[in-house]
């Protein structure tokens, strides 16, 4: 058992964070598990890393889907047998919208994939880490810095990701008797694809746009890697990884 490689399992695996935090964990030498909503994205993945495919189970998965959810767990413990760690890394954010004017889809969209996703993954991942032998295993929560401070016109995912903060208090706790460990780890500007476009026109708290500084992804996944590294007797509870320049500390 000990010589066996450690499995992880990794949320919005087909861009940005998600990716690069598989090409560390591969690097490291885990076994992942790659979930996202689009099948040729999560295969880009695996084709980028260049590993060997018994090192890679491409799961298309919808995390506000609870059976879709509770089919890819099964097909990890099928393939791999147990679940070391969870990177549960899935989000969505609408469109930068003022409060009042949020309309009802847009409200329940945003919190089916980053809070009601992320319940469905964390308790199937803490089902299996409860009943597998050696017990246990690691949850790392994608809060984003916005489970701290909003962003101007970004009610419902400051609201999710706020949320997301007392599930990982939560699950930190519940998870104590069965050697589970739950940390969240809150990203700040992290350059991506997607960062590219958003970053450039930014609206600030004093209604100016600007251009914020940001960083590179790859310091997320070395500081994911940290906390996946740890023995499960210590935890990071939460862990903020930002680019140094952005305004976030005294934003506003």
């Amino acid at each position: 058992m000990n010589n066996r490689p450690r499995t992880a399992l990794i949320t919005g695996a087909g861009s940005g964070i998600g990716r690069v935090t598989a090409f560390k964990l591969w690097g490291a030498g885990y076994n992942l598990a790659l979930a996202g909503r689009r099948e040729d994205k999560l295969r880009e993945t695996v084709e980028a890393a260049g590993v060997d495919d018994d090192r890679a189970l491409v799961a298309p998965t919808d995390v506000s889907d609870r059976q879709a959810v509770a089919r890819l767990f099964a097909a990890v413990k099928d393939r791999y047998e147990r679940l070391d760690l969870l990177f549960n890394n899935a989000g969505y954010n609408a469109p930068g919208i003022p409060l009042d004017e949020i309309n009802e889809q847009e409200w329940l969209s945003v919190i089916a994939v980053n809070l009601t996703g992320a319940f469905w993954c964390l308790q199937e991942a803490f089902k299996l880490m409860k009943s597998q032998r050696p017990q246990g295993g690691r949850i790392i929560n994608n809060g984003s810095i916005s489970a701290q401070v909003p962003r101007p016109n970004a009610a419902a995912y400051t609201a999710s990701k706020h949320a997301v903060t007392g599930l990982t208090k939560a699950t930190a706790l519940d998870g104590r008797a069965f050697n589970i460990a739950c940390g969240q780890i809150d990203i700040g500007n992290a350059r991506t694809d997607m960062s590219q476009q958003m970053q450039k026109h930014l609206l600030q708290a004093d209604g100016e746009m600007a251009v914020e500084p940001q960083m590179d992804a790859q310091h997320v996944a070395d500081a994911v890697l940290y906390m996946a590294n740890l023995p499960l007797s210590a935890n990071v509870l939460s862990l903020t990884v930002m680019a140094n320049q952005m305004p976030f500390v005294g934003r506003g």
